[in-house]
This record gives C-alpha cells, structure tokens and sequence, in this order.
C-alpha cells in the first residue's frame, strides 16, 4: 500500500479503516509510520540491535493480534506504551535467566532506574527527533532505510519493490543514513543549547 492517498490518512482514520473490513494492509501502513521509532525505543531498552529487531516484529504481531482489544484514541502512545511495556518484560526475563536471586535491594534500584523521569524525558526527545529527522529525508532515502533497516530486506528485494536500480538503492541507503546521523547530531546540538 504505497499509494501516496493512503500516506495521508491520519492514525485514527486508518484504525478505523482496519476495524471497518480487517484488512491487516492498513495496520501494516500504520506500523510503518513508526517502525523506526519503535526500532531506536527498542534498541534504547535491549542495548542490542538484533534483539531490537526481534522486538519490533514481534511488537507487530502483538498489535495485530491485541488491536481489537482496545479503543485506542491515540494510536502513537499506545504503541509506545505497548513497545515500553515489552521491553521492559524483555528485561525481566533477561534478568530471571541469567540471575536465579535478585534482592529487593537491587529490584528496588531496577525499579527506580526505569521509572526516573529524566531518562524517559530524554528517550522520548530521542525518538521526537528520530520521526522529524526520517521525515526531512528525501522519499527515495526514506523508503529504502525503512525497508533496509526496519523490513530487514535484501538490496535487489528493494529494487524490485521501488523499481530502482542496485546502484540507487545503495546509494539511497548510504546516504538516508549519512543524511539521518547528520540530522540528529544537528537536533542534539540545537537541544542541548
């Protein structure tokens, strides 16, 4: 679903659309105005970009699957909250496996570490600034990083899917990631000041 109309949709409209005929393409434009964003709040958590990876398909499934379960008003936090909350019982997990005794004390600092405001703050600037900064790339740029990256696609599957030559799609890439480091180092200076 490419088609430049469907781009326009708001969150809440193609929510509707999904509930109106179950059509998962609709769910699937949705994820992917914020596949990105849910990769770098991933990455964030699991300090770990193939675990990062895991997480966003599998955040995917569980959003297809918990959708219909909620009336969500607000599709952007809820997916946020639904990315945090796996995370964090990503870490959980992680933590159980590896460790058999975690004593209140160090429950108590793990808690407190995940609830301080400031990191939260920042996380949530971090991933304001990585939309904006994806948003300012040119189109050919930014699809072909969100299929790289996000969709995990091969450099002649993108090529076949946007009709651009291999040398294009790797110069896209190349350069959507050159031009994306650049933007959220200029973002960073320009908050910081």
């Amino acid at each position: 679903m490419n088609n430049p109309d469907i781009q326009k949709l708001t969150d809440h409209e193609l929510l509707q659309r999904f509930k109106a005929d179950n059509n998962s393409d609709w769910i699937g434009v949705l994820f992917d105005r914020y596949a990105l964003l849910l990769l770098g709040m991933c990455m964030k958590y699991l300090k770990n970009e193939e675990d990062a990876r895991d997480a966003v398909q599998q955040i995917f499934l569980k959003m297809l699957s918990d959708i219909n379960k909620h009336e969500i008003q607000y599709f952007r936090a809820w997916i946020y909250q639904v990315t945090k909350n796996f995370c964090l019982m990503q870490l959980r997990q992680h933590h159980m496996r590896y460790k058999e005794e975690i004593t209140d004390k160090h429950m108590g600092a793990m808690a407190a570490e995940q609830e301080d405001k400031r990191v939260y703050q920042e996380k949530d600037i971090l991933l304001e600034n990585m939309e904006q900064a994806m948003n300012l790339l040119n189109p050919e740029q930014k699809i072909c990083v969100q299929l790289f990256y996000l969709q995990k696609k091969s450099y002649q599957e993108i090529a076949d899917q946007t009709g651009y030559s291999l040398l294009q799609v790797k110069s896209y890439i190349q350069n959507g990631k050159r031009n994306l480091k650049l933007l959220l180092e200029k973002q960073q200076r320009a908050n910081n000041s």
